[in-house]
């Protein structure tokens, strides 16, 4: 059984990883992602198991075959100064994402956030602080729940993602949101490996009120595990798994951050980027490739059209 917080291996590393140089954290991460790339082989980047609609699927809106999903977390000043950049790219591109935010981390420009809901895309809240001891014990994360469910209402916020996709749902309530990400369908190589199991949103009811949540699983393996960790220079991880969760009717969640997007395309990005050209080759893929077969709608609004249990 996985521990809730991923094992005593990943409270260590969090408590030491300030004081680790960062190519020590890199090329310690990168073995590691290797092994479990080929060990995992047979359930990564596709589980066939996750592929089962929950009980009483009805499908997705106007019968379309999919859904297609953006998120952004934002993890750093970096990438928080992006993100203007990243919603004129999408805007060109004819989609729109939404964009969760870490509010003590790095100063949080109240002005980007409003013009993130006007443009018409998504705001939700990326933990509190992103120092991996969110989920070290309930009394922590009950504490800092009320601490990031003020910063939710002060947002105009109803979403959260997890930092780390460190998580434990049934200490989720405790937030006040619609929706979430703290989970994927499949992914051995995160910190804390159990995963959903499922390419499909799912409904978390509450133990103590009628009121749940929407958790999403992401189903598309992260940007900085494909290009930064791995080092591909292709999409083929995204648009083979992309291609197999559309035959399957499920939900693709690409969960991406502005913080290791080269824009500049130079020929050699940094050491922890990767050229944006790259994912604005794979949303033109999915337009192309699967042209009026998906449903794309924000974050929200895909909770908002999920139907709840009582419905």
């Amino acid at each position: 059984m996985v521990s809730p917080h991923g094992g005593w291996l990943n409270t260590v590393f969090y408590f030491i990883k300030p004081i680790l140089p960062r190519a020590l954290q890199l090329a310690a991460r990168r073995a590691r992602a290797r092994y479990k790339q080929k060990r995992y082989a047979d359930v990564w980047p596709i589980d066939p198991r996750s592929a089962t609609p929950p009980p009483g699927w009805k499908g997705w809106p106007a019968g379309k075959k999919f859904a297609f999903v953006l998120q952004h977390d934002v993890d750093t000043q970096k990438g928080h100064d992006a993100c203007r950049q990243l919603m004129d790219l999408e805007e060109n591109l004819g989609v729109r994402s939404t964009f969760f935010v870490v509010p003590e981390r790095y100063r949080v420009s109240l002005a980007l956030l409003d013009e993130i809901k006007q443009r018409g895309f998504g705001l939700g809240v990326h933990g509190l602080k992103h120092d991996g001891k969110l989920f070290l014990s309930e009394k922590i994360f009950r504490k800092r729940a009320g601490e990031i469910n003020g910063y939710l209402q002060s947002w105009g916020a109803r979403g959260f993602s997890s930092p780390s996709m460190l998580h434990r749902l049934d200490w989720m309530h405790y937030l006040d949101i619609d929706y979430g990400t703290s989970t994927f369908d499949t992914d051995p190589i995160e910190p804390q490996p159990d995963a959903a199991g499922t390419i499909f949103p799912f409904y978390c009811t509450s133990p103590n009120s009628v009121k749940g949540f929407v958790e999403m699983p992401y189903t598309l393996a992260q940007d900085f595990t494909v290009f930064v960790i791995l080092r591909e220079t292709t999409i083929g991880i995204w648009s083979e798994k992309l291609d197999w969760i559309a035959q399957n009717g499920g939900m693709a969640l690409l969960n991406t951050h502005p913080d290791y997007m080269d824009f500049t395309n130079e020929p050699r990005p940094g050491r922890e980027e990767y050229p944006v050209r790259l994912y604005v080759q794979f949303i033109s893929y999915v337009k192309e490739r699967h042209a009026d077969e998906y449903w794309s709608p924000l974050s929200k609004d895909l909770a908002a059209n999920l139907l709840r249990p009582s419905d």
